[in-house]
């Protein structure tokens, strides 16, 4: 069954060689494969893949997240890369250095050059 084999994201990119400098340069993923239609980068167990587009993304809402064990610590490690964690003032979620408490989790979010919403999530302790 499909629910038994891992799954990875397929972004949209309108320019590879910025997204190869934001995934490779900046987050620090490891290249699997590069080439004129797409880059796949590695994560973890599980691999992205980048593929050239002529109109990117016109969706806001996060197109992938990465679990992580300590968000403010993966933060503090993204800001020193340059990266930009954005900052929501909405009702919800509304961050706090880069953070929302979404109820389960605390999230915060990159976006990539091509306009793909990225969240990173650190589960809350089961009560």
């Amino acid at each position: 069954m499909l629910g038994d084999h891992p799954v990875f994201p397929i972004l949209l990119s309108k320019d590879l060689a910025a997204s190869r400098a934001f995934y490779h340069d900046l987050l620090g993923l490891d290249i699997l494969r590069d080439d004129e239609e797409r880059i796949i980068f590695r994560c973890g167990g599980t691999q992205i893949s980048v593929t050239s587009s002529t109109v990117g993304t016109a969706d806001e809402q996060t197109q992938l997240a990465w679990i992580v064990p300590d968000l403010k610590a993966e933060l503090a490690e993204l800001r020193a890369r340059g990266v930009r964690i954005e900052e929501y003032d909405d009702p919800f979620p509304k961050t706090v250095d880069g953070i929302a408490d979404i109820g389960f989790v605390w999230s915060a979010w990159i976006i990539d050059p091509s306009g793909n919403t990225l969240g990173i999530v650190q589960a809350k302790p089961r009560n």
